[in-house]
């Protein structure tokens, strides 16, 4: 018997597509409603989690008024979708040249794929460090 399992096939490389966007991370109360600044209409990305400890919104930095306490400028990749809820890594294949790159990333979901932050200043670095791990990255 052999400790050889066969030849290792490599994921295939992930496309994404740089929003054109810079967005904030905001934080509010947990009880706190949903606040009438979020756009009411279609932006590239808002994103509206509550848990019993906050509320976290992403959303268009344009949008954020300066008392809301928030984070950001981010830009924001986005997987090529749809991706099939059978997949696994798909942002451990993303998140681990980011960290090897020393950036720090903020990672959402949906239904349909996965988005990864990156600080703006940090965009050009994350680009280079997702095209230099094999992935397409498309502006």
């Amino acid at each position: 018997m052999s400790d050889d399992d066969g030849p290792t096939v490599a994921a295939p490389a992930l496309v994404l597509d740089v929003l054109d966007v810079h967005l904030q991370v905001c934080r509010l109360n947990h009880d706190a409603p949903i606040p009438s600044w979020l756009p009411r209409t279609s932006s590239p990305l808002t994103a509206i989690v509550r848990t019993d400890d906050e509320l976290s919104i992403v959303c268009p930095a344009a949008e954020v008024p300066a008392d809301v306490r928030h984070e950001g400028p981010w830009r924001a990749l986005r997987v090529a979708g749809p991706l099939d809820f059978a997949l696994v890594g798909i942002l451990t294949r993303l998140t681990a040249p980011l960290a090897a790159a020393g950036i720090s990333i903020f990672a959402l979901s949906t239904f349909d794929t996965d988005y990864v932050l990156v600080r703006a200043g940090d965009l050009g670095a994350a680009v280079g460090a997702l095209r230099d791990a094999g992935h397409g990255v498309r502006d």
